[in-house]
């Protein structure tokens, strides 16, 4: 089972973004660009490279795809007061009611993954996955002290 924990979640992890590409076309964006909403959602003023890093693609295509939702009203950059170099985005309203009208729908499509757990189960879960995360982050960060 061991060797299946990795695969499991690199394809639970495809099945949601595919999910969401699904169900924002309507709304006129991508599932990408969602993505991109609710991790600067979770993290007001984020800044350009962070997001890139969680994410996973390089900083220039972090910066095109905010480049192309700037023009599109869904999110702003804003002077870093820390670093006149950096930029910190932000969402605008519209941002902001373009992704509430998401979060029915990313409900539902998370009730269809975790139907048949109670909430002893789904917090188990959550609490087990956090750790899993939690670890592997930990062995990021030591490894790149040991070889920055």
């Amino acid at each position: 089972m061991v060797k299946n924990i990795a695969y499991l979640a690199n394809d639970i992890g495809r099945l949601f973004r595919k999910r969401l590409d699904v169900f924002s076309r309507p709304v006129g964006i991508t599932g990408a660009q969602v993505r991109v909403l609710l991790n600067i959602r979770r993290n007001p003023g984020i800044n350009q490279s962070t997001l890139a890093s969680i994410l996973e693609v390089e900083p220039i295509t972090a910066g095109r795809m905010i480049d192309r939702m700037t023009a599109a009203g869904l999110v702003e950059r804003r002077a870093d007061p820390d670093d006149r170099r950096a930029w910190r985005i932000h969402l605008t309203d519209e941002g902001s009611r373009l992704l509430a009208r998401m979060d029915e729908p990313i409900g539902e499509m998370l009730e269809t993954a975790l139907a048949g757990m109670d909430s002893a189960e789904r917090d188990t879960l959550e609490m087990l996955l956090g750790r899993v995360h939690e670890n592997l982050v930990s062995d990021c960060d030591r490894k790149e002290a040991v070889n920055g």
